[in-house]
């Protein structure tokens, strides 16, 4: 399974993810009765929004960190039964029932493997269903990946920043047509000090952390952020919107 994330912070600080996945789901053309999967719902944020264009409709809430499902849990506890909460990892074969459409942001890039990834997201849309996402693309958070390059063992992390022209053979690859790719900048500059310390242990840093002992965490995050005095991210993101064929 993905490793599980601190969820409450997440929810504190994501404000550019929710921003950006507003913008993501107006691209969805939903009727309000469909049956959608959030594929990577975090913290629900994003969630929430896509449960109320369902008026008549249901929402899959999948994530592979446990902590996170639980957020979304409280946070979409309003909407009752038109919710169904699932931890998985969408590396692997996805255990719900079909879907109409699928809403992803801010998540494909901790996917090792997009071809699986987008052959299980496959297996579970019904034809002629429409997957509308957005994640890191080539070339995200570049300043960042130097700085880490300089400072321990050199190691970038384990995010897969993929390209729209890779991406479109792997979509089509596992069953999709009407294939839209495209990268879009989205520089994020973040309050300096403490606020953007704790952006980056929660939502860059977390697969380093991991790998340390707590004593070298405060330091490392510390160092990440000296290299990038002006707290700006140079966020590329990576938009996709398909039809399951």
């Amino acid at each position: 399974m993905p490793r599980d994330w601190d969820a409450r912070t997440y929810d504190r600080v994501a404000d550019p993810m929710t921003r950006w996945g507003e913008t993501v789901l107006e691209r969805l053309p939903l009727a309000g009765d469909e049956r959608v999967l959030d594929a990577g719902c975090g913290s629900g944020r994003v969630t929430e929004r896509l449960a109320e264009r369902l008026p008549n409709g249901q929402v899959v809430a999948l994530d592979g960190s446990p902590a996170m499902v639980d957020v979304a849990r409280e946070r979409l506890a309003p909407f009752g039964d038109r919710i169904e909460y699932v931890v998985a990892d969408l590396g692997k074969p996805l255990p719900i029932e079909p879907v109409d459409a699928v809403l992803s942001t801010a998540t494909f890039h901790w996917v090792p493997d997009h071809d699986a990834l987008f052959r299980h997201l496959a297996a579970v849309m019904l034809e002629g269903g429409r997957l509308v996402a957005q994640c890191g693309g080539s070339g995200n958070i570049a300043s960042i990946r130097r700085v880490l390059a300089t400072l321990g063992d050199g190691w970038l992390g384990d995010v897969h920043f993929e390209t729209p022209e890779a991406t479109v053979r792997r979509l089509a690859a596992a069953g999709f047509d009407e294939i839209e790719c495209w990268l879009t900048d989205e520089p994020t500059t973040l309050e300096p000090g403490e606020p953007f310390e704790s952006y980056l242990r929660t939502v860059v840093l977390g697969s380093h952390l991991a790998r340390m002992a707590p004593s070298e965490h405060d330091a490392f995050v510390h160092a990440v952020a000296a290299g990038l005095p002006e707290g700006r991210i140079d966020y590329v993101r990576l938009n996709i919107v398909a039809r399951r064929a």
